[in-house]
């Protein structure tokens, strides 16, 4: 088979769950369209600096354009061309007052991006719910901290934060150099290996934001995204106890089956099932799966999908670690059955 068959099937799957995860925002993915304190405070930073350049662009115009169709005898630009003491005098006026002009223009941009940067600071030491996300090739984890062990949530690929609480993100990576960046709510931050780092957020309205890493990180790089999800209050208390139980155990046959598959299969050396045996941190916790809305970052969460990903995710998302997986049909159907109870 020809490389040029091959390469638009491989683009297909992924170009379709691009679109699916950029419909599924409620707003655009844009530093423009602010949604929280952090994002609107460098927004309007950028209009500060945007705006200046622009006044400045004008100007310059207006003036190539003033000395190019100005028209004049050679008697008049004498003067110029051989200026006396009176026209010395105006023309270091003009240099000497377009410099100070100049200077003062860059001191206010510098003190707004000082004030910008300490609002930005002084917020990081106001939250109240931290976060971890970790990068990885190519997916985030993400753990709810807690000082209590037992509350603690591990999840993947998906954040959801309460509206109008400050979020601390406690950020590394485990792999190469990532970058977090979550336009309608802060700006970017890097995740190196090897150096943690951390940045704080919160979101005034309600509504599903579409974070990507911002650091080529590899083949996959643009697919790694992370929606997060603001709710209100109780929503997010809602969604949080349900994260924190364990699924219940297999209740029918085709289940006990599906589970036995699974716990029989390669998948348990990469993943976790809470309440089960499988306990390793190599790929995302699947404990549970069939309540979230995207797999791999690029598909909808639906029974064909998981399917395909389950059996040949390197056709969808080539690169990744996750291997080809020779399931038997019959043990699939069951499997899927299975996953899509962990909710």
């Amino acid at each position: 088979m020809s490389m040029g068959r091959v390469i638009p099937r491989l683009a297909r799957p992924a170009m379709a769950g691009l679109v699916v995860l950029v419909a599924g925002c409620s707003g655009s993915q844009s530093a423009l369209d602010p949604a929280g304190p952090q994002a609107r405070r460098i927004g309007t930073l950028y209009l500060g600096y945007f705006g200046v350049g622009l006044a400045v662009y004008i100007a310059v115009g207006l003036s190539i354009v003033m000395a190019l169709f100005r028209r004049g005898s050679r008697r008049r630009l004498a003067p110029i061309l051989s200026p006396n003491e009176l026209q010395e005098r105006r023309i270091r006026r003009f240099v000497g007052g377009s410099m100070v002009l100049t200077v003062a223009i860059l001191f206010l941009l510098l003190i707004g991006e000082f004030s910008t940067g300490r609002a930005i600071r002084r917020m990081e030491r106001e939250n109240d719910l931290t976060i971890k996300v970790i990068g990885h090739q190519w997916w985030w984890e993400i753990q709810y901290q807690d000082p209590v062990p037992g509350n603690m949530i591990t999840t993947a690929n998906e954040v959801h934060i309460p509206v109008g609480r400050t979020v601390r993100f406690e950020l590394s990576s485990t792999d190469v150099i990532h970058s977090l960046w979550i336009p309608n709510l802060h700006g970017k931050r890097d995740l190196i290996p090897g150096h943690p780092t951390r940045t704080s957020l919160r979101a005034d309205r309600a509504g599903t934001y579409m974070g990507q890493c911002a650091e080529f990180c590899g083949l996959q790089h643009a697919f790694m995204r992370l929606p997060v999800v603001a709710q209100p209050e109780e929503a997010f208390r809602k969604w949080a106890e349900a994260q924190r139980r364990t699924p219940p155990q297999p209740a029918t046959d085709r289940l006990r089956r599906g589970q036995r598959v699974f716990l029989g299969s390669t998948c348990v050396m990469c993943h976790t099932v809470q309440g089960t045996s499988v306990n390793s941190r190599v790929g995302p916790d699947l404990t549970h799966i069939g309540s979230r809305p995207f797999i791999g970052e690029i598909l909808p969460n639906t029974r064909g999908h998981l399917a395909g990903w389950v059996v040949d995710p390197q056709r969808i998302k080539p690169g990744i670690r996750m291997p080809m997986n020779p399931i038997r049909p019959e043990d699939l159907d069951f499997l899927l059955d299975y996953l899509e109870s962990l909710k």
